[in-house]
């Protein structure tokens, strides 16, 4: 192909899906990445919760390179050595005792659905198909995932959808109470909601739910495709809240860019899905296991995941004096290095005009709806490229302020 590619392709060439932003960036070192002017951006997005690493990390590249001069792919009739590796990894530092491999967190996500109904089928019947999930969640986008996500604007186009979905209050144990029952096989949660504002669960509110849970014969499940491998400061965000559910979902960052999703639970639960009831074509193969074998090694450190709060504290400490002399937020919250900053009232709406205003000052970023920008760096950003990211969005809020008063 001997054309120059320029953004405009994308809109003569790709599905309508996405509206990604005007600039196509070329390569990335760390977190920074360069567009195709050479213009240098700081990266706060972390392809949303993914590049944990960065980008181009030594580790991943040389872990990578070394798989693919040996073999890709072979399909799940024969297994490998980086996924069976990579299966003991998650074993031994989480609560698993089985791991499913799949490609990407709604996959997880649809497989643990998938199993949940499946073990209350076996051992109490077809009636206790009741799944719980929470408003304002997200899941993925699959017809399962995105109907237990709790945002119709994702899923009322797409009706039928599946049913005995409902969804309770996030963090109000009483409307969660009133929905599960004895025909409830799952509730699917976030410890803290992404998509949904960045929002942490209580404490006590994930904890009522391993209680109901446990009373009503349930399956717990925990979707920690956003906050899982580091993203909180611990390795998963359950070992923060000490509730242990009964089914993970995890992705994004596991691959830190390659991608890969997995299932992890107990043999309780994992001995129903014999052979047949579930699968994938590339789900663990042996390139992309390789990647998130040394990631996982690299991240789940005591050096790394402390790291991880400490840069917490200077992001939080710069953002509440940015906010103090701008007053633009109403809230700065969130747990590690998934961090959100609500706007206040007489900005609502306006989360993606400051997305806009950071791409033009340098700056990568997210938004969690309208109303909530969204950070989600490398967990290894250094405290200049904070600074120098921050230094760069208080310039963007500045660009939007003026055009506010304009």
């Amino acid at each position: 192909m001997s054309q120059s590619i320029t953004r405009q392709h994308f809109d003569e060439w790709m599905m309508p899906v996405y509206a990604p932003a005007p600039f196509i960036p070329v390569r990335g070192e760390g977190s920074t990445l360069w567009d195709q002017q050479g213009k240098d951006y700081i990266d706060f997005a972390g392809g949303i919760a993914v590049n944990a690493l960065g980008h181009a990390h030594p580790e991943m590249r040389k872990a990578l390179e070394e798989q693919a001069a040996k073999f890709w792919h072979t399909g799940n009739g024969y297994t490998n050595e980086p996924v069976l590796k990579l299966a003991k990894q998650l074993i031994d530092a989480t609560f698993a005792e089985k791991v499913f491999f799949c490609n990407s967190g709604a996959e997880a996500n649809e497989a643990a659905l998938k199993l949940a109904r499946k073990y209350a089928h076996d051992n109490f019947g077809a009636q206790k198909s009741g799944i719980v999930a929470f408003k304002n969640a997200f899941h993925g986008r699959t017809l399962f995932t995105v109907t237990a996500g709790g945002q119709p604007a994702y899923s009322q186009d797409f009706a039928p959808l599946p049913p005995q979905i409902n969804h309770a209050v996030f963090n109000d144990l009483q409307s969660a109470r009133e929905l599960i029952n004895d025909e409830t096989c799952a509730v699917i949660v976030e410890p803290m909601q992404g998509e949904g504002g960045v929002v942490p669960a209580t404490p006590e509110f994930l904890q009522g739910l391993r209680e109901l849970c446990d009373k009503h014969n349930a399956v717990l499940i925990f979707d920690e495709v956003q906050t899982g491998v580091g993203r909180t400061g611990s390795l998963y965000a359950y070992m923060h809240y000490g509730v242990t559910p009964d089914v993970l979902s995890t992705a994004k960052a596991l691959g830190g860019g390659f991608p890969i999703g997995a299932l992890l639970t107990t043999d309780r639960f994992a001995k129903v899905m014999v052979v047949g009831t579930h699968g994938t074509t590339y789900g663990g193969n042996p390139l992309a296991s390789a990647v998130a074998g040394r990631v996982l090694e690299i991240i789940n450190t005591p050096e790394v995941l402390s790291g991880v709060k400490q840069r917490h504290d200077w992001f939080v400490e710069r953002l509440n004096h940015i906010n103090q002399k701008h007053q633009l937020f109403s809230e700065v919250r969130g747990l590690g290095l998934l961090i959100g900053c609500a706007l206040r009232p007489e900005h609502a709406g306006k989360a993606k005009l400051i997305l806009q205003a950071a791409a033009q000052e340098g700056l990568m970023m997210l938004i969690a709806g309208a109303n909530v920008l969204r950070f989600a760096p490398a967990l290894i950003v250094s405290e200049a490229e904070v600074q120098l990211g921050l230094d760069r969005f208080e310039r963007a809020c500045e660009r939007f302020l003026a055009g506010v008063s304009s």
